[in-house]
């Protein structure tokens, strides 16, 4: 299993800005109406600004079981974020989960 899928921590730490063209209703796949507009150029997916943050497409709970509603139409800087990277590991430490082995 992908080790994403037991913690969700980057979810529910980072604000996600993005550019508006990934937007499904400006050519892209991100569904608009979980973003909000920023810019006239840049949105964020809605609920990355909150406090706590959590974005509005992850589904379940943080550190056990999660996934994003919208995997294949997440906007380029989720896809950008890999697992074990350093901001994975801060975002875990975040949330009090532990490194990821090796």
């Amino acid at each position: 299993m992908n080790p994403c899928q037991s913690c969700g921590a980057c979810c529910a730490s980072y604000r996600v800005d993005f550019s508006i063209h990934e937007l499904d209703d400006m050519g892209g796949t991100v569904p608009a109406g979980l973003a909000v507009q920023v810019t006239g150029a840049t949105c964020r997916m809605r609920g990355t600004d909150h406090v706590p943050m959590r974005c509005a497409a992850l589904t379940g709970k943080v550190g056990q079981s999660v996934g994003c509603g919208i995997y294949e139409w997440r906007p380029n800087p989720c896809r950008e974020l890999e697992a074990g990277s350093h901001g994975c590991e801060r975002a875990r430490a975040r949330h009090g989960l532990p490194l990821l082995e090796g």
